[in-house]
């Protein structure tokens, strides 16, 4: 009888999943991708002929852009809203998502400032309190100031008297704001508005501040097509309007350079950091004012380019630095900038075999961040070097903070990991003492998951770690749905944190997986040099070896792996589908670098040359870009994984062209039952504008990922 039994619940089983099979093959069988124009237009590269028929949508303002991006958004909708469970999953990260977030707050002044989200407020709110014991109001809303909720506060910065706040504010998801002014005390916007400002903070000092801007671009009505050049420093006095602002810095002669400032926390030294990003260098020099001579030159401290430095603070007349100059790994330094030569630098923390991740000084001391196999430890210093103890942090994870004003009797850090929601913790600067502050309120069962790092040899050799996120108990029978996230380059680390709504995701059964690949910092700058250029490579190759190990060991299998990144990341999506199309069922490349050849057109994609090399700049750099260029290795004929690329009309970082012309190019290429499709999000940028927006958009890949592998979540 239980052999009978057995046999009857397989051959529903099997009958089950066949229905679910035929459903998707009817779904994809049936999609017609709109047909794209093509042009007949060729460049050279070194005596190499380059196709580029779908170069016209690159110009975002066309109607037959827009017409393509209306009739793209057609199929993947029609698509999208067939997956009977796309409903009750967006209901479902709602209601995960639905509870109160909270920023650590910050001390100026008598008042305390943090920011707080509701649960599905679309921005989250400025509220301040005179004490951390008094009731807390409203002290800006950015919610109130558009109906649909898409303009985002930016920059922001609380003046040295407390009396002026400056923020910058954008729209619809792009990189430009503009600056405003609230007076703390009635709450009321002065007149002052400072325009097209980009790659920018807001620097006090006196009765104004200074800030970075781009001119005013000729055509506004381009501005995604249009390089940003000529990045300018500028002073805004109060209550003056912004053609008097007055000019601070700029350099003309080398227009691909980022100039960005900052001031000492006791206005003595104004900070300006130069980047040439554009001609392949990967540090920045710095330059200083002293603010209390009446001499306006900013005087050289580092002039080369090859290193990072990081002024933290200010010890009387002499600056205390992070860098990385012959510390791949970091360390801190003393400089006077009278005397800026090397051989006159204190060395105040050398380097450690760990990378140093972050530091920051108050209450007199130095708060020192290091990474040790992707975790966090906090220590603090006396600001002469000095170790005075460690923070100790309530569990493996990834803290953040510590910041403050130099009279501050204590500091506040959040604490996070994959199973462990943002906690925010108060230490006491003269005890040395740890209390917990606010808790995340989040319905969620740490104890139901777990966690495991894993080190696993890429294809040279080198061990490479990942984390692997799942619920407790899983079988390793190789089908388990996975999803795996890496980015890869431009020196960022991915540390241990926690995502509500991937809640939704391993609470069916799903596995999630973060590879921390070359390229990244979680080794130190040796680890990023060997992600780079010339050996970008290597970061294919350890998100390759990642999905090999995972399958080798019983996690999943080719057609149960889902490989998802963003910006750097959905290159490397675009990248591994092109090298290995048959290792994953579904291929998730959000705001992708796809034309590697002409990245550095747009916007500010040039700053990226210091991660990618340029097509431009030598033979060996085209070769190199062009062997692994997404757009142009797609090869006619191949069947793709499942794909959803995601991308955006306001997306001013990486332009939706990126997006637009490998989408194309992938529809044409393309041969299988595997969907291609590309989801265009309006009013939004690089990553979503508002929480509305990013909850749908999270719905629609992860019911395109869960339908693709053949999930049936039950919600």
């Amino acid at each position: 009888m239980r052999k009978i039994i057995a046999s009857i619940t397989f051959a529903i089983a099997l009958c089950c999943t066949t229905a679910s099979f035929l459903v998707s093959q009817t779904m994809t069988n049936s999609l017609q991708y709109p047909k794209t124009l093509k042009i007949d237009h060729t460049d050279t590269y070194f005596g190499t002929k380059v196709p580029d028929p779908y170069r016209w949508l690159e110009d975002d303002t066309a109607k037959g852009t827009a017409d393509w991006v209306t009739a793209q958004n057609k199929v993947t909708f029609g698509l999208l809203e067939q997956i009977p469970f796309r409903g009750a999953l967006q209901q479902r990260l709602e209601k995960i998502f639905n509870y109160p977030k909270y920023s650590a707050p910050f001390r100026k002044g008598e008042n305390y400032f943090y920011f707080k989200n509701n649960g599905l407020q679309n921005q989250s709110v400025l509220y301040v309190q005179k004490g951390l014991d008094a009731e807390a109001q409203v002290f800006f809303d950015p919610n109130a100031l558009s109906p649909d909720g898409t303009v985002k506060l930016g920059a922001s910065a609380v003046s040295n008297d407390y009396k002026y706040w400056a923020y910058g504010l954008s729209s619809g998801g792009s990189d430009w704001q503009e600056i405003n002014v609230m007076e703390i005390s009635t709450r009321k916007k002065t007149t002052d508005r400072v325009r097209w400002v980009k790659v920018s903070g807001i620097a006090w000092y006196k009765d104004g501040f200074f800030y970075s801007r781009y001119p005013t671009p000729q055509d506004t009505m381009k501005l995604l097509s249009a390089k940003n050049e000529n990045h300018q420093v500028f002073y805004h006095k109060l209550g003056t309007e912004q053609s008097a602002d007055e000019l601070v810095y700029e350099d003309k002669q080398n227009p691909q350079r980022f100039h960005t400032v900052s001031v000492t926390d006791d206005e003595r030294f104004l900070v300006l950091y130069i980047s040439d990003r554009g001609k392949g260098k990967d540090g920045n020099a710095i330059f200083v004012r002293d603010l209390t001579k009446p001499d306006k030159t900013l005087r050289p401290v580092i002039t080369s380019f090859d290193d990072n430095f990081t002024v933290l603070d200010n010890i009387g007349d002499k600056l205390l630095v992070q860098t990385n100059y012959k510390a791949p790994n970091d360390r801190i330094v003393l400089i006077d900038p009278a005397n800026p030569e090397e051989k006159n630098w204190k060395e105040i923390i050398p380097e450690k075999p760990e990378p140093l991740v972050s530091a920051g000084t108050a209450g007199g001391k130095l708060f020192v961040v290091y990474s040790k196999d992707v975790a966090h430890k906090a220590f603090v210093f006396s600001t002469d070097g000095k170790l005075e103890n460690e923070v100790q942090l309530p569990a493996i994870g990834t803290v953040s903070g510590f910041g403050g004003e130099r009279d501050d009797k204590e500091v506040f850090f959040t604490f996070t990991s994959f199973t462990f929601p943002p906690t925010i913790f108060r230490y006491a600067i003269a005890s040395k003492e740890v209390k917990l502050f606010r808790n995340a309120e989040v319905s969620f069962k740490p104890d139901d998951y777990e966690t495991k790092q894993i080190f696993f040899t890429s294809k040279d050799g080198t061990k490479v770690p990942m984390f692997v996120v799942h619920k407790k108990g899983l079988k390793l029978d190789g089908q388990n749905p996975t999803l795996v996230y890496g980015y890869g380059g431009f020196n960022v680390p991915l540390f241990p944190a926690f995502s509500a709504l991937r809640i939704a995701w391993l609470e069916q059964g799903g596995v999630y997986v973060q590879v921390n690949l070359r390229g990244g910092s979680e080794y130190g700058e040796k680890w990023h040099e060997q992600g780079m250029k010339l050996k970008k490579q290597n970061v294919f190759d350890d998100f390759i070896g990642a999905a090999e190990w995972l399958i080798a060991n019983k996690y999943t299998n080719s057609q149960k792996l889902a490989m998802q990144g963003g910006s750097n990341g959905g290159l490397l999506v675009g990248a591994v589908m092109c090298q290995r199309p048959e290792l994953f069922k579904v291929a998730l490349p959000a705001v992708g670098v796809m034309d590697m050849l002409r990245f550095h057109k747009f916007t500010i994609g040039w700053n990226w040359i210091a991660d990618y090399g340029s097509a431009e700049a030598s033979e060996a750099e085209f070769k190199y870009l062009y062997g692994y260029s997404p757009l142009h290795n797609l090869k006619e004929g191949v069947q793709y994984p499942a794909t959803l690329v995601t991308t955006a009309d306001h997306d001013d970082r990486v332009v939706p062209a990126h997006s637009f012309k490998f989408a194309a190019r992938l529809q044409e290429a393309h041969k299988g039952a595997n969907p291609v499709l590309i989801r265009i999000a309006t009013k939004s940028g690089h990553g979503a504008s508002n929480t509305k927006k990013s909850i749908e958009e999270t719905a629609d890949v992860f019911a395109f990922t869960m339908f693709m592998l053949g999930m049936k979540p039950s919600f």
